[in-house]
């Protein structure tokens, strides 16, 4: 099963020298059954880009609690065990943590297909969206378009030999 593990840079650092995501429990991001019934579609490709969007929400909320952190959002793809991955069965549709999955224990880099972050050309966005989220989580609603720009740059594809290339 592919999951979708948010980070910030400063956190694909530390899983880079420990040569794993985590410890567990992790939080990650997959192609839920409530995630295919909120997005309509049996196109797996698009259901996995829309696990991938809801991880790098998570990230922007990660950046948002870790202010020292340069302003790019960072998700690793990861294959998993189909058991390894548990979603909340109580999720609705609405609910923000919709796609989301609890893994219990770390997971090996090495099981990582490929890193997605943003380009340095996003980072103002980025930065904007991550100070705004609090009140656009407060129903501001210039404060939800500041959030909504960072999710127009859509996340560069790396491979994971390109990950200290990446945090360096």
């Amino acid at each position: 099963m592919r999951v979708y593990v948010p980070l910030t840079l400063p956190g694909l650092a530390e899983a880079h020298k420990a040569g794993e995501l985590g410890p567990g429990p992790l939080t990650a991001y997959a192609v839920t059954p409530a995630l295919r019934e909120w997005y309509v579609s049996d196109d797996i490709e698009e259901l996995e880009y829309a696990a991938l969007s809801r991880a790098a929400a998570a990230s922007l909320r990660l950046l948002a609690g870790d202010p020292g952190a340069l302003r790019r959002r960072v998700v690793v793809a990861v294959d998993v065990p189909d058991g390894a991955a548990v979603a909340d069965p109580g999720q609705g549709l609405g609910s923000a943590s919709l796609g989301e999955v609890r893994i219990a224990s770390a997971v090996p880099l090495a099981k990582a297909a490929a890193v997605h972050a943003d380009s340095d050309d996003a980072e103002a966005d980025v930065a904007a969206a991550a100070d705004a989220l609090g009140a656009a989580d407060h129903g501001d609603d210039d404060a939800q378009f500041v959030v909504d720009g960072a999710e127009d740059h859509e996340l560069l594809w790396f491979g994971v030999q390109e990950i200290p290339g990446l945090i360096g």
